[in-house]
């Protein structure tokens, strides 16, 4: 067997409490929300998983969960082992101590004994099927068997109808966790009924946002020379099940009524996806555009965007379209993110959309129905009451999803599974003070 590729970085600072940038893209805090003077950290957290500069979901959510958990408990307490996907791996800020190639089975038998030997009191394991090595990404159960402290897992999927082998890793995942994150109620009741999981072990933590201002579209067109145009806008990496073909087919329907109307589709390709067959979808995407005679309505931002410029480009949105294929997905966290800014959402009625989009809060079309999402658009477009009225339910949901309470609520998950562990809470916090805190520093005003 050759030699895992598996490295533990030395950072002199690594464990050294710094003050952390805050989640905030250029804003102030929502006014009705007092935070307290930061504390100590509690707990030493190593968070397994994904972490940019990585292009994908998963790296995206681990690396502001993390920088969450840093701007509210000080950088000293958390650090990162990263899944690389290629042998040459990524240049990772200091945060990342430790690397696990994905596909060595013996990387992740030498991480758990890096980390049991590291001091770390729990461990968060982000879970993709797909991230980790193995049938169903069986290779990450050679870590978990193999710790010594309590784990807690963040389930990014929740299969209704699993494979003998997928059902085989996760119901072992939850064997071995303490606690086990789902960011929706629909994921909380399949891991009941599918896996049979005790509703006690279950927390429901929403996917995380930044903490955005409820603005006007205009104020930021100009920074993408768009000033004058209606924008529909859908930002992720690209792969063909994301549908958006079903928007641009919209688009004449749209641009009927409405003939200052923009697309624009911000991402580059999915990595793998690109790795197999290159940038064949977009071109597709832009085929279809020119064949319907509206390629000068559709625009293509074809790049990996960093947080501060997404959260400017979702402001500039009027309309933001998730035209998802497949009902299966128990996340997105770019449907989280616009929902958080408050703007107007059209979505196919995946599982996630349609919890996040109830009660008003967005509009759901038919699977793959262009005329469906060119009605829903021109509604908007023709009914600013309506359109803004649903703006604002959706910012006010999203206030409880901002990063900060995700990484309180985290905080409590971890502090209840090292105390169902009957391990001592570090630096003389209980679970109970812990939680005090945490209530602390959100109060009504």
């Amino acid at each position: 067997m050759s030699a895992p590729n598996l490295s533990l970085k030395s950072h002199p600072s690594a464990m050294t409490r710094h003050e952390a940038r805050p989640m905030v893209f250029g804003t102030t805090p929502a006014p009705f929300l007092l935070v307290a003077p930061r504390r100590a950290y509690p707990l030493r957290i190593a968070v397994v998983g994904n972490h940019l500069p990585r292009q994908c979901g998963i790296a995206t959510f681990t690396t502001d969960l993390c920088d969450a958990i840093a701007a509210e408990f000080g950088t000293g307490g958390v650090f990162v082992v990263a899944v690389n996907d290629s042998r040459s791996g990524y240049s990772y800020p200091p945060r990342v101590r430790l690397e696990i190639a994905q596909n060595d089975l013996f990387s992740y038998r030498t991480a758990a004994d890096s980390l049991n030997s590291s001091g770390v009191d729990v461990v968060c394991l982000q879970h993709e099927y797909g991230i980790y090595g193995g049938e169903a990404g069986s290779y990450v159960l050679q870590l978990l068997k193999n710790l010594k402290m309590p784990v807690v897992t963040t389930l990014h999927t929740v299969l209704r109808e699993p494979d003998a082998a997928q059902r085989a890793v996760m119901q072992e995942i939850c064997r071995r966790s303490e606690r086990l994150i789902v960011m929706s109620e629909h994921s909380s009741l399949l891991l009941r009924l599918v896996f049979g999981v005790p509703v006690e072990k279950i927390e429901v933590i929403p996917h995380g946002i930044p903490d955005l201002q409820f603005a006007d579209p205009d104020s930021y067109k100009e920074l993408f020379s768009i000033c004058g145009k209606t924008v529909m806008l859908t930002f992720g990496l690209l792969s063909p099940n994301k549908g958006f073909e079903s928007v641009i087919r919209a688009l004449p329907l749209i641009l009927s009524r409405h003939n200052d109307v923009v697309y624009i589709i911000a991402g580059a390709t999915h990595p793998h996806v690109r790795l197999r067959e290159g940038d064949r979808y977009r071109g597709q995407l832009e085929a279809l555009a020119r064949e319907l005679g509206v390629e000068r309505n559709v625009v293509f931002h074809n790049r990996f965007f960093a947080p501060q410029e997404m959260a400017s480009l979702v402001g500039a949105a009027d309309i933001y379209i998730t035209p998802y294929c497949h009902e299966a997905q128990a996340v997105s966290g770019t449907l989280a993110f616009a929902l958080g800014a408050g703007k107007a959402i059209i979505s196919t009625p995946y599982w996630h959309a349609v919890e996040l989009l109830d009660d008003g809060r967005g509009m759901l079309v038919p699977f793959e129905d262009a005329r469906a999402i060119a009605a829903a658009a021109i509604e908007l477009l023709e009914n600013e009451a309506a359109c803004q009225a649903m703006r604002r339910l959706a910012y006010l949901y999203g206030r409880d999803m901002v990063w900060n309470r995700v990484a309180h609520s985290y905080m409590r998950a971890f502090a209840h599974a090292s105390a169902d562990c009957t391990q001592p809470v570090r630096m003389g916090f209980s679970v109970e003070a812990v939680e005090e805190n945490c209530a602390r520093r959100f109060v009504i005003a």
